[in-house]
């Protein structure tokens, strides 16, 4: 089962289903980016110079959030509430936090 921010990123790639092709012209080189969607039909020929052209394997982008994180595209997924029902569960086991005794620095500190 994918956990909730995984439904909600498969639901996103369904609706905005618009990935971005590259092609290679075997002829001039040119790689070209080709916004299709994904029933479209592949071009078959260079944009530059009209040969035949092939298309590249590309690594996805699934960031289609524009999320600095994976942190922050799981928590986009819920509510305000229910983060901070979260957050709560979390933190339940501390109840506080120890530091340790400071360190001094400079000529007046205890050697």
């Amino acid at each position: 089962m994918l956990p909730r921010y995984g439904i909600c990123l498969v639901k996103q790639l369904q609706d905005d289903a618009m990935p971005i092709y590259e092609y290679q012209c075997g002829d001039c080189g040119k790689i070209h980016e080709v916004l299709q969607r994904l029933g479209d039909d592949p071009i078959e020929s260079c944009p530059a110079c009209g040969k035949v052209v092939r298309r590249l394997v590309s690594a996805p982008n699934l960031n289609t959030g524009n999320y600095t994180s994976p942190t922050e595209a799981k928590y986009a997924c819920i509510s305000p509430t229910d983060e901070v029902a979260r957050e709560k569960k979390l933190q339940r086991g501390y109840d506080s936090l120890r530091f340790p005794p400071g360190v001094k620095h400079g000529p007046e500190a205890d050697h």
